[in-house]
């Protein structure tokens, strides 16, 4: 494909194939699938009750998004240890306009690097508390409107930790289902004995440079070009 820009069938083949393999690994609890909704040039790649992804941005207790969003069902994975994974793109023809991908740790549960034997080896029990961990949800967002784009204050793709609402780390390029999975594995599902990122599967093409020079000059965050094991 060489440098050829994702498409957006391209991307929702990614997204289902990651979850997939999520579930293969055996760190899903529960999946869903995401499809693709045309309407007119517009494509969307969403998932079932996406709906209700406007809850985890109201400004109440953490532990009050999580159940909100666990009980509408409101993601692409459940992982074991309870945290919930979302992506949607949005699509101009093949150009990319937006794209939402979110981490929710569950409030409530050991995180899974930290404790992977409750999980691995135990039945996954919902009044298992972690004590020296703090969960946030994280979330890498992109959007190419016009005028949404404030030169460093609000990047084009940017990563947002917490729920701070002003915090938006300039971030290199839009990101692809397969680098925001590799981050989240990498980053929280990781074990002394087994690195699961490293059981996917290579990724494709990734999507160009959005981030600006005067965003460069600032402390941000590099998507890789390509995977390391892509195939041109």
């Amino acid at each position: 494909d060489g440098d050829a820009m994702p498409t957006a069938n391209r991307i929702m083949v990614e997204i289902n194939d990651r979850v997939r393999r999520l579930v293969e690994v055996g760190l899903a609890d529960r999946f869903q699938y995401g499809f693709l909704r045309r309407v007119g040039r517009r494509a969307e790649i969403t998932f079932p009750n996406a709906a209700h992804i406007s809850w985890s941005l109201k400004a109440v207790e953490y532990a009050d998004v999580y159940r909100r969003l666990v009980h509408e069902g409101t993601y692409n994975v459940k992982m074991l240890d309870g945290a919930l994974i979302q992506m949607t793109y949005d699509f101009s023809g093949d150009v990319l306009q937006r794209h939402r991908l979110a981490f929710f740790p569950a409030p409530h549960l050991h995180e899974f690097q930290n404790s992977p034997d409750v999980y691995l080896d135990d039945e996954l029990h919902g009044d298992v508390i972690a004590g020296n961990v703090v969960p946030f949800p994280l979330r890498y967002d992109y959007d190419a409107r016009a005028g949404r784009h404030v030169d460093v204050a609000h990047p084009k793709s940017h990563l947002t930790l917490g729920q701070y609402e002003h915090c938006r780390i300039p971030v290199s390029a839009p990101v692809t289902p397969h680098w925001f999975i590799d981050f989240l594995l990498r980053n929280f599902y990781r074990t002394p004995s087994r690195c699961y990122a490293d059981e996917m599967p290579p990724g494709g093409a990734t999507f160009g440079d959005s981030v600006s020079p005067a965003e460069r000059r600032v402390i941000h965050v590099v998507i890789p070009r390509r995977s390391p094991d892509a195939v041109s």
